[in-house]
């Protein structure tokens, strides 16, 4: 699985650098493994669940739709093999500034109400990751209205 993981950002984000993966490609593959991972909460995955899922990744990580794609494999992936998310958060909390921190937040609660349903483990992730992640209650509430509503724009 590493092995994949360390293939694909080579090929597709770090040709030149040497080998291993990078903190930054670490990163990316925890924001989407946690993003994939919120879709899953409410037991059923939805189209547009996964969709913003993507357009999270796209949009936060700077990627193409391909990149993203390929990325969205891996992360789920990772997100399988992982025991809880606590190995993502660790490595968010530490490496991520506050402002990444709380645009990760707002990601998450997008994809919790991409399907216009907030369910109760929904938003007990968000909150869990919130604190893990160390991000204040009134950031937490604040991404929480913007991507509420952003989804009843939509």
């Amino acid at each position: 699985m590493l092995n994949k993981i360390q293939a694909f950002f080579e090929k597709n984000f770090a040709p030149y650098a040497e080998s291993g993966v990078s903190i930054e490609q670490q990163l990316n593959l925890a924001t989407a493994a946690l993003l994939i991972e919120m879709s899953f909460q409410d037991e059923r995955v939805d189209e547009l669940e996964v969709a913003s899922v993507k357009a999270s990744i796209i949009k936060n990580l700077n990627l193409s739709e391909d990149e993203a794609e390929k990325l969205y494999v891996l992360a789920e992936e990772a997100k399988n093999k992982a025991t809880d998310y606590h190995q993502f958060t660790k490595l968010i909390a530490e490496n991520f500034t506050q402002s990444k921190k709380v645009e990760l937040i707002e990601a998450l609660w997008r994809v919790a109400f991409a399907d216009k349903t907030l369910d109760k483990y929904e938003e007990n992730m968000v909150r869990r990751i919130s604190d893990l992640i160390h991000v204040s209650h009134k950031d937490f509430i604040r991404a929480k209205h913007r991507a509420e509503s952003m989804s009843l724009q939509a």
